[in-house]
């Protein structure tokens, strides 16, 4: 699903994100509800586009997780590259990376993702108004015994494009 959020730009800088577990659900500007199952597991996942990226809560019914990567008020936490914890009864794994595109490159990568999420039924996107490649974009999966999600943030006046993945599988 691919939808124009009704904000201004919150994320200025890819540098602004930071990373949390366990925060309640946030205002959100679009939600989008996916049940994901296979190889054992069956999930309830919320993905949520905040005015300051995004969150996504998870519920197996033996237990939750939530993630959060935002500009939160207040966090000095920057983005890790790489976190492994448990997290109640899930086994979590997050990682980020950011790229520097050039204009073009970025661009073109911009219109890839959204189209990439746009159509799936279990990706949720967002554009922000003034800048067509200004967008966080979600997409959420089952394999594997886990429930993977990737996500993208866009920051086309820095040409930075940073990607997240994370797995949660149940602790067993």
């Amino acid at each position: 699903m691919l939808t124009t959020l009704e904000t201004s730009y919150t994320d200025t800088r890819a540098g602004d994100l930071a990373w949390c577990l366990g925060k309640e659900p946030l205002p959100a500007l679009a939600v989008l509800g996916v049940r994901v199952g296979g190889d054992g597991v069956l999930a309830d996942v919320e993905l949520r586009l905040l005015g300051a990226s995004h969150q996504v809560l998870v519920d197996s019914g033996r237990g939750d997780c939530s993630e959060t990567v935002a500009c939160l008020p207040g966090s000095q936490a920057p983005l890790p590259f790489e976190v492994a914890r448990k997290v109640g009864a899930w086994d979590y794994e997050f990682s980020a990376r950011v790229e520097r595109l050039s204009a073009g490159s970025f661009a073109g990568r911009a219109q890839e993702l959204l189209a990439l999420v746009a159509d799936h039924p279990h990706g949720l996107a967002g554009t922000f108004p003034g800048d067509p490649h200004a967008f966080t974009a979600m997409l959420v999966q089952c394999a594997e015994g886990s429930v993977k999600w990737r996500t993208w943030h866009a920051y086309p006046q820095e040409g930075r494009l940073v990607t997240t993945r994370t797995r949660v599988c149940l602790a067993g």
